[in-house]
């Protein structure tokens, strides 16, 4: 890391849903804990291209308090401790109050913090590159200017924000360097989108800037007083922000809260193959593809097939004679679609909600502080589940009434009720029925692998 970044604080916004990646993406497990074409989720690419010119232990990210566990897990399993680098918020208000929230906090920390925002959620391959705009971002954040850094467009996309720069920038910006804002624009259709490319001076908003903490919290000041006066408060009580509290903060962007109105505006042209994955368009677009086209992910069979993307999660998915689709498997849910309105997946999300169905809010595994649940089957009377207990943590359970078959696959159980202790090992079951809560602990040193029938 250079000397120069010792005191530079990367902020990952991750506090996105991404319903346009359903149905893999939802809202307990949005796209930046989901992996395409990587071991890697999203948010741990994103930590990962920091290194090695900015530091593990400045590493902030801001996520929804129910993303937390998942945020702590995917961060400690690359390496890059959690402990006291995750800023939650109770509830999503957009982006200008989670950056205000993250600046407040680091300055406590530094008050020489340049701050780096960048969403948790997208892809860039060029990396040589990213850090060399980094470091000039950097730069012109320690001259007191609120730097974004604007894409270089290569077509004209009608799924983005633009900014113009203006035909000056700071005095010693190089010549490809930045340039002050004149204005940003809001998605346009394509006849203004090539208008664009062909003047030469608008860039795709990507969502990312550079700033010091310092700086940007008088922007706050000066352009959003009632905000920053609300989230001031906010920090300055308990380390647990209020919920209600917090919800009646304005859901506004930092574009609209700051930038759209700041005079130390400056975009950075930026040019390192960059994709918000904002469609399942636009991920295959930026994924390899074989010999017919196709973008192959899980168990998948595809005959006579060209130009698809086609995922299988859990589940074969067998393709024949298509072109130009898009197909995901599940273990719940199958979306298929031309690639081309594959955007339009979010109305879909949309009706989900309104039927109150479940699949737009989880999937059938979820992960917990003490491992996760995978449920099997839900009727009206009962349901089933395989649960896994990680070695060392323990799963409460409140029984409400209900009476539960309980089936050790493999490992040792130790069952907590009341004052007693019982433990269970391998192929041995218990019944358990009463109101009292109970404790599920793995006190062996491999993972506890247990089936649960709930009878209601």
């Amino acid at each position: 890391m250079p000397e120069s970044f010792s005191n530079v604080y990367p902020v990952l916004l991750a506090g996105g849903v991404g319903s346009r990646l359903w149905p893999v993406s939802r809202q307990l497990f949005p796209k930046q804990l989901a992996s395409f074409g990587s071991d890697d989720s999203l948010v741990q690419m994103t930590v990962k291209r920091l290194f090695p010119i900015m530091a593990a232990e400045n590493v902030r990210v801001v996520c929804g308090l129910e993303h937390l566990n998942e945020i702590a897990r995917h961060l400690d399993e690359i390496g890059v401790s959690s402990y006291n680098k995750i800023i939650s918020e109770p509830c999503g208000r957009n982006t200008a109050p989670a950056i205000l929230l993250a600046a407040l906090q680091i300055i406590e920390k530094n008050e020489q913090a340049i701050i780096v925002v960048l969403p948790a959620d997208h892809i860039i391959q060029d990396k040589q590159n990213f850090h060399a705009k980094v470091a000039d971002a950097v730069r012109f954040a320690r001259q007191g200017y609120i730097v974004t850094f604007g894409i270089c467009p290569d077509y004209p996309e009608t799924g983005y924000g633009y900014i113009q720069g203006a035909a000056d920038g700071p005095p010693d910006a190089p010549k490809d360097g930045g340039k002050f804002i004149k204005r940003f624009v809001e998605k346009p259709d394509k006849t203004t989108a090539e208008q664009y490319i062909q003047s030469g001076d608008y860039f795709w908003n990507s969502g990312m800037f550079a700033f010091k903490a310092s700086a940007i919290i008088q922007e706050f000041k000066t352009f959003q007083s009632d905000l920053y006066t609300s989230v001031k408060t906010l920090v300055s009580g308990s380390d647990e922000i209020n919920r209600e509290q917090y919800a009646r903060l304005p859901n506004i962007s930092f574009d609209y809260a700051i930038m759209e109105h700041t005079a130390k505006g400056v975009v950075l042209p930026s040019d390192f193959d960059w994709s918000d994955i904002g469609s399942w368009q636009s991920l295959y677009d930026f994924m390899p593809k074989d010999e017919n086209g196709n973008v192959i992910q899980g168990d998948v069979i595809a005959n006579a097939t060209q130009n698809c993307f086609i995922m299988g999660q859990q589940q074969l998915v067998a393709a024949n004679h298509l072109e130009n689709m898009v197909v995901i498997g599940t273990s719940d849910s199958v979306f298929v679609s031309d690639l081309e309105n594959s955007r339009e997946v979010k109305n879909i999300v949309t009706h989900l909600k309104k039927e109150g169905r479940k699949e737009h809010h989880q999937h059938t595994t979820r992960n917990y502080s003490y491992g996760q649940a995978t449920l099997l089957e839900r009727q009206e009377n009962y349901h089933a589940e395989r649960v896994q207990i990680n070695t060392g943590a323990a799963m409460e359970l409140k029984r409400k009434g209900a009476v539960r078959h309980l089936i050790v696959l493999e490992g040792i159980v130790r069952i907590i009720e009341l004052h007693q202790v019982r433990m269970l090992q391998q192929h041995e079951t218990a019944t358990i029925s009463g109101n009292e809560p109970l404790s599920l602990e793995n006190t062996g040193t491999g993972p506890l692998h247990i089936l649960i029938v709930t009878i209601t």
